[in-house]
């Protein structure tokens, strides 16, 4: 079978979907070699370098393609897709060419979630415009569409009235490393290499404001004279860093957060982790706190269960539906809640024993070789 991607964030987004699309293409690729995967790229990038042979990258060839990339991508590539005898097409995020109905060849869309739909106030208008008109065609036109969620399912039936027939429901792996216990010498390596302290909360997402990074501060200062750990945040500004700042100067609270991203660019080094260093950098914490007040999946909390890691999360939105049984659960609106946790997990050895033991059993759900191959099994049912 010849399945084609949608893989422009593969190669160029280096945020949640990106590591999605990444994720599942090798995935696929090593677990069912039999079949040949062409990513359509939009144009040349770096974030993505598979050796697999049976994956191979398709970039537009005819000038003007290559000069309206953009254009290829949303509606011209159809015609690459059925001279090259595409059997399958999948829109890893959101979107499928316009056009590709006529074609003929079967489709799949992932629905990671309708934020724009549901908090258009979060986007510039424009491009609320642009995400609305891609996530109706996509559900409307694609062949079956594949929820990230059972939020993102329910949000998708009572925004389109889709029928509920039309949608499964696939929960996404994280990346294999994350699942494999690092030895303690790979562990201080990462320790050394990043300066982190002995002891550490973890937070690790874009620091925009519906990650909540702000009322985490807020739970740090409740625990301030209690518990002498700092908090580490793994990600970049959003355009919300100021604001966070801000507080923990007028909290006293500056040597309580380390910005790992700017402490790296401070050291002249290239500011983000490195992905083959985050398994280490995440089994090192003492917790990780991901308290967001919505999301389409929450992978940090895969990341971090799957490493036997303590996970403090929100009530809301799918996380709960993810997290299941083995996280500290708060009101994103309480910081309270929140320190009760870190208090909890810090003071409570038994305790947090038996929360890296539920969450190393949660995360069985999201194996890889389970969710490679309950994709295929939707790419089989529409073919």
């Amino acid at each position: 079978m010849n399945i084609g991607f949608d893989a422009k964030r593969a190669y160029h987004n280096n945020t949640g979907l990106g590591f999605f699309s990444r994720v599942l293409i090798r995935l696929l690729a090593d677990q069912y070699p039999e079949h040949t995967y062409y990513l359509f790229n939009p144009r040349p990038g770096k974030s993505f370098q598979p050796n697999q042979a049976n994956i191979r990258e398709v970039l537009p060839k005819a000038t003007l393609h290559r000069l309206l990339s953009a254009a290829w991508r949303s509606r011209w590539v159809t015609r690459d897709l059925t001279r090259m005898g595409i059997n399958l097409y999948h829109g890893l995020s959101h979107e499928i060419p316009a056009g590709l109905p006529q074609t003929g060849i079967p489709s799949v869309v992932t629905i990671h979630d309708l934020f724009p739909e549901i908090y258009p106030e979060q986007y510039k208008p424009i491009d609320v415009k642009i995400y609305r008109a891609k996530l109706r065609y996509a559900c409307g036109n694609a062949t079956r569409i594949m929820a990230i969620s059972e939020e993102t399912k329910n949000h998708i039936i009572k925004i389109y009235g889709t029928d509920p027939g039309k949608i499964d429901v696939i929960y996404q792996s994280c990346a294999p490393a994350f699942m494999v216990p690092e030895p303690e010498e790979k562990k201080e390596a990462v320790r050394q290499k990043y300066q982190l302290p002995e002891a550490f909360f973890l937070h690790v997402g874009t620091i925009i404001e519906r990650k909540n990074l702000l009322n985490i501060c807020k739970a740090l200062n409740s625990i301030r004279n209690d518990i002498p750990i700092p908090l580490v945040v793994v990600g970049n500004d959003g355009g919300f860093k100021d604001k966070v700042k801000a507080y923990l100067k007028e909290a006293g609270l500056e040597d309580r957060v380390c910005f790992l991203s700017e402490q790296l660019a401070l050291a002249g080094k290239k500011p983000f982790v490195a992905t083959e260093d985050l398994p280490a950098l995440y089994q090192l914490a003492t917790a990780m706190i991901y308290p967001s007040y919505f999301e389409g999946f929450g992978m940090p909390i895969i990341e971090a269960m799957a490493g036997g890691v303590p996970v403090i999360t929100a009530t809301t939105s799918c996380l709960p539906e993810i997290a299941g049984n083995a996280a500290w659960l708060a009101d994103p609106d309480s910081p309270e809640e929140m320190a009760n946790g870190f208090r909890k997990i810090y003071s409570d050895a038994a305790f947090a024993a038996a929360m890296r033991q539920r969450g190393l059993e949660n995360a069985q759900r999201f194996r890889p070789e389970v969710y490679a191959g309950d994709v295929m099994k939707l790419y089989q049912s529409i073919l």
